[in-house]
């Protein structure tokens, strides 16, 4: 048992950083985020066969720049974000589905978002798995 706070507080710095920060990033379910991605479905496909829908397909969306999936027009907003530099990062992907106009303001998309962290860290789990290495 440790005598100094030094050693006290290193002793509990390392129990916290072995239990992790219980962040829902870190407990994500790709098999949870593909019944979540049910909600997405209408307008965005994934997978071998996905093509461009209402919304454009999403395989390769996380690294991809905003508004540059070939062949598919995008608003001139999502289109003017990926030009200033918006990659879809797992934390920019969060963001955005947890409420798309407040990050795309003119954007096409009409869905409200996904206000439940668990819900869209699954549903980016679940992007990943069609998403290149």
């Amino acid at each position: 048992m440790p005598t100094r706070k030094a050693d006290r507080i290193s002793s509990v710095a390392l129990l916290m950083l072995l239990a992790g920060t219980g962040s829902a990033a870190q407990n994500s379910s790709a098999e949870n985020g593909a019944d979540v991605f049910k909600k997405c479905r209408a307008c965005h496909l994934v997978g071998d066969t996905a093509k461009h829908a209402v919304g454009p397909a999403l395989n390769n969306v996380i690294g991809r720049k905003a508004g540059a999936a070939e062949g598919y027009t995008f608003s001139d907003n999502m289109r003017e974000l990926g030009q200033g530099g918006l990659i879809w990062s797992e934390a920019e992907l969060s963001r955005y589905l947890e409420n798309p106009k407040a990050v795309v303001p003119r954007g096409k998309m009409a869905f409200p978002g996904i206000a439940d962290p668990q819900d869209r860290a699954d549903v980016i789990a679940y992007l990943k798995t069609f998403s290149k290495p």
